[in-house]
């Protein structure tokens, strides 16, 4: 019976696996650290299978290159032993909700969601830490060199974190930001479904270098739109050179070829430029020029009026059509000489058949997607204290998922999700058109300042202003829109997850070191603070099981056994298995089932029940842990 492997995936091994299928003369052996074999890539050689001329050395190449850019390669790619443990007391409507509030280092979560929502995310937006020259909180692991450094010079503590300003007088000013965002966004796009996009809030200081690393992950073919972001409504007038008054979001589809963005809906001024004088069957129409710039001879002609004027092209252009198409379109009633039949001809365009909405733009201004102090007004509104200083408003979020061309149940992550504005808006937007959206928030629990108006208000942690700012959101969504159809189904809820070491021990020991007490304490593998519903969400990490599905708990011939979402998966980690209960499950045909490895009655038992799902339900997959 296979075991599940604790570790999340290996993307070197994934790597090294897809080239052998292209290119299996590569493919060779080196040793481990321990001098095992293992299979590695001859990187001279897959040079030359990707050369058309012979290769001899290094050559330079137009790329971005920064101190410590392969060691973030290796972060994004090594495995990380941890899980997922859930916080019901945390959580709201923690049974049913389909949205996730993760609470951990994103690097972490980004790789632990790895085989659940492999190409299942359409939309992700991210508001990263800007590289100002205050701190960013970051844990990653570096190599064994950098990181000795760094703790010796206190700049990480024991787990690695973010211990100072990373000031512009750092020589890895720029290098340690784009450090901390390559890992992530290569991971971050691995989980974009191909019509799938990403919006990134940028400033001036590192869009540059942002650009650069999202044309080398997503592909510079890839790259949709700079925005510019108008974040205030004036200039600051103590500002020391020019007032920054805007802010960018990089837009990056994961495959251009499959995303097409999303119209928006006509403002009232828009819509006021349709109307109807002629009672046109067809309904409301606007005046369009019936004249271009590009010249052509052969749609260069008199047109006569109603009341015998004649009209000739503007100088230098030519109508739009030529006389025959014209004469048809004049037939059809489709041309107009204004209300009194006196004015130059006009071609009518008719609401029903012009585009659906508007073509989104490069500039967002602050009426259609909010600035710093609507956002600011807006958190107000939920929280009386002043507990968050940098959010950014629902608006904004709202007009990138409305450009993202977004359905009804599609999946949105902020892996950055700081006050939880990108929750707001998912919320906000379903109440409006009735979706079933989902939303995945990803938070570091960084500490606030204890001087700050959030902890003195009781808020310790970022991660928790952001649980309870979509506690209050939620509420106030449906309180506001309490008399729509269908809001008594809005799901405001969320399900928090924590990120936490392996639920099982570290045993790495020889028979030299072992006595006769520790002996016992390898028995049990699974560390003793570990609930049964820990073990359960550690399995739905590793086998890669929607964390959202809904859980429910049966008592089977005598046993606690979780069944997962609509015969998913079933998990019993009691002791004493019998075959009786093996073969109650047997007979529910599930997808999945899973035992704890030491639970079964005896070894005759823990053998059988491979066959028993053999004989009884072919089609399941059974593991242990």
């Amino acid at each position: 019976m296979k075991k599940l492997d604790p570790q999340t995936p290996d993307f070197t091994d994934q790597n090294i696996a897809k080239l052998a299928e292209l290119f299996p003369n590569c493919v060779t052996e080196s040793r481990d650290e321990d001098g095992a074999l293992q299979k590695a890539i001859d990187f001279d050689l897959l040079k030359q299978e990707l050369s058309k001329n012979i290769v001899e050395g290094t050559k330079e190449r137009y790329r971005l290159e920064w101190p410590g850019k392969k060691e973030a390669l290796l972060a994004a790619n090594t495995p990380i032993d941890k899980t997922l443990r859930p916080a019901r007391e945390e959580s709201v409507d923690f049974d049913t909700t389909k949205n996730l509030y993760i609470e951990g280092d994103n690097l972490e979560a980004l790789k632990l969601l790895q085989e659940a929502y492999l190409g299942k995310v359409k939309m992700i937006y991210i508001d990263p830490p800007y590289n100002t020259g205050k701190d960013f909180v970051y844990k990653d692991n570096f190599t064994r060199g950098r990181y000795e450094e760094l703790e010796e010079s206190g700049q990480v503590d024991s787990e690695g974190n973010r211990l100072v300003q990373n000031l512009e007088s750092n020589g890895r000013f720029h290098s340690d930001w784009l450090s901390m965002m390559y890992p992530r966004l290569r991971l971050a796009r691995n989980l974009l479904k191909d019509d799938g996009v990403i919006f990134i809030s940028i400033d001036d200081n590192e869009v540059h270098n942002l650009r650069k690393i999202c044309d080398e992950v997503f592909g510079e073919g890839n790259f949709v739109a700079n925005i510019v972001w108008q974040k205030k409504y004036g200039p600051a007038n103590d500002a020391k050179y020019i007032s920054q008054t805007h802010e960018y979001v990089l837009v990056y589809a994961k495959s251009i070829i499959s995303w097409s963005p999303g119209l928006l809906p006509r403002s009232e001024s828009q819509l006021s430029a349709f109307s109807n004088p002629d009672n046109d069957p067809r309904g409301v129409w606007r005046a369009s020029d019936l004249s271009v710039r590009t010249y052509n001879d052969n749609c260069d002609y008199d047109i006569i009026g109603p009341d015998g004027s004649v009209y000739k092209p503007p100088a230098s252009r030519a109508w739009a059509v030529n006389e025959k198409r014209f004469k048809e379109l004049l037939a059809d009633n489709r041309i107009t000489f204004g209300k009194n039949g006196k004015s130059r001809p006009m071609l009518k365009k008719f609401l029903t058949e012009v585009k659906q909405g508007i073509t989104p733009d490069t500039w967002w201004d602050r009426e259609k997607s909010g600035d710093n102090k609507i956002a600011r007004y807006e958190m107000k509104e939920i929280f009386p204290e002043n507990i968050f200083d940098t959010p950014k408003p629902t608006k904004l979020i709202l007009l990138a998922t409305r450009i993202a061309n977004l359905n009804h149940n599609d999946i949105i992550l902020d892996f950055f999700s700081g006050s939880a504005t990108t929750a707001h808006a998912v919320m906000q937007l379903n109440a409006e058109d009735g979706g079933n959206r989902r939303f995945i928030m990803v938070q570091l629990p960084e500490k606030t300042d204890e001087k700050s108006e959030a902890y003195k208000a009781g808020y310790k942690t970022i991660a928790e202003i952001g649980k309870e700012r979509i506690r209050r959101a939620g509420r106030k969504i449906k309180e506001e829109n309490k008399d729509k159809e269908g809001i008594e189904h809005l799901d405001i809820g969320f399900r928090v997850l924590k990120i936490d070491s392996s639920n099982f021990k570290d045993i790495y020991a020889t028979p030299d070191n072992i006595t006769q007490e520790s002996l016992f304490e390898t028995v049990e593998h699974i560390k003793a603070d570990r609930s049964a519903e820990d073990l359960l969400f550690g399995v739905l990490v590793r086998w890669g099981v929607d964390l959202s599905l809904p859980i429910r708990r049966e008592t089977v011939e005598g046993k606690e056994v979780f069944f997962v979402g609509h015969g998913d998966l079933a998990a019993c980690f009691e002791e004493e298995i019998d075959e009786a209960l093996v073969k109650s499950l047997a007979k529910k045909e599930v997808l999945r089932v899973v035992f704890k490895e030491s639970s079964f009655k005896d070894d005759n038992i823990k053998i059988n029940t491979e066959q028993i799902f053999k004989q009884l339900a072919p089609a399941t997959e059974v593991r242990v842990i």
